[in-house]
């Protein structure tokens, strides 16, 4: 009785909202998707030209990605000011910077500048077209470190789905090596593999120690992107002056461009949105239906980077991408139903424990 006079009030309040109509949601979630899509296609577009492009020019791969962390920084400061104002924002915490957490978090930011600096120097030597095979064992490592670190076994069903993203980034390797439009030969398409592994392996432990420091910031994402972001640009100053990356910087005759620094800082406002978006996606619609889209937005990525280079792929270089696409997607969707029984057999035993007392 008590549990319903709770209940009543939140009842009356969900009855006195108004309802979203069917209608509405359904412009609502092509609207986001298509904020997606079109955000991290840019970006991904975006980080190319800045990396590689003849026209830009900089060798300076670990500055660009500094910047970008910087720029992150001061975006996420802007976002925490004008969040409390507007309430759509309002999920941006307050920027406080807690130094013991910030030390704390070090291993965390550290595994971070490897995902985003492998991420970017994958991108630089094999460009947006090859760029999702390049960077597509992400899941597997996902499996490797999660059995490693944690312990966590995997399904023969998402092996066997493993086994086909192998398969696929193999050939694609094969074939970009054959028949590839690098005009820098085999050792820039060997860089990008390199970097690219590197990249799906960072990615994976990045994944797997955000769950393990999330509790450090109340569990609050925003909250820990700050301090990745801030540490990362603490950690990039060094590796930029090792890399020798200093007396590029200096020579470099467009550095005082505006039209330079108005991409990079579009470069790092992007690398915030699509943190946003992302969210978005995911909460207008479902964590498998968030990667579905990913894996088509992927598909369209790759096409338009073929026709935009005015390149000609074999039927093999097809069939690579589409292993890599249907492994990835298939593997997220068997995932998906593992979770869905393991909470639904954790649910009956709960309410059997509850039965029995």
């Amino acid at each position: 009785m008590a549990e319903e006079k709770e209940r009543a009030p939140a009842a009356a309040l969900e009855m006195s909202l108004p309802k979203e109509s069917l209608h509405e949601r359904y412009v609502k979630i092509a609207v986001v998707v298509a904020a997606y899509w079109t955000i991290s296609i840019s970006m991904v577009f975006l980080n190319s030209y800045l990396l590689s492009s003849d026209d830009v020019k900089l060798d300076a791969p670990l500055f660009i990605t500094f910047s970008q962390c910087v720029t992150g920084v001061v975006c996420l400061f802007i976002l925490s000011k004008v969040g409390s104002k507007m309430s759509f924002l309002d999920q941006f915490p307050a920027f406080e910077i807690d130094t013991a957490i910030m030390i704390k978090l070090i291993p965390l930011s550290a595994v971070f500048v490897g995902m985003i600096a492998f991420n970017n120097l994958c991108l630089k030597y094999v460009g947006v077209a090859f760029y999702n095979v390049g960077r597509s064992l992400t899941t597997i490592f996902n499996v490797v470190l999660s059995y490693t670190i944690l312990r966590q076994s995997t399904s023969g069903s998402a092996i066997l789905c493993c086994t086909a993203i192998i398969g696929g980034f193999l050939l694609g390797v094969n074939q970009e090596d054959k028949h590839g439009s690098n005009s820098e030969g085999n050792s820039h398409l060997f860089l990008g593999v390199f970097f690219g592994v590197s990249a799906s392996c960072c990615v994976a432990l990045n994944a797997i120690l955000t769950k393990k420091f999330l509790s450090l910031v109340d569990g609050n994402l925003w909250r820990l992107q700050i301090y990745n972001n801030l540490n990362a640009s603490l950690l990039f100053m060094p590796l930029i002056l090792i890399f020798g990356e200093v007396p590029h910087l200096l020579s470099y005759p467009k550095l005082s461009s505006p039209g330079f620094w108005s991409m990079m800082g579009a470069s790092g406002v992007m690398g915030i949105a699509i943190a946003y978006v992302t969210g978005l996606q995911i909460r207008v619609t479902s964590p498998l239906t968030h990667n579905v889209s990913g894996t088509a937005k992927a598909c369209a990525q790759t096409v338009l980077a073929v026709v935009w280079l005015s390149s000609s792929k074999t039927v093999l270089w097809w069939v690579s991408n589409l292993l890599v696409m249907l492994g990835s997607a298939a593997y997220t969707y068997v995932k998906q139903k593992e979770m869905a029984v393991a909470r639904q057999q954790a649910e009956a035993a709960k309410q059997g424990g509850d039965i029995k007392a």
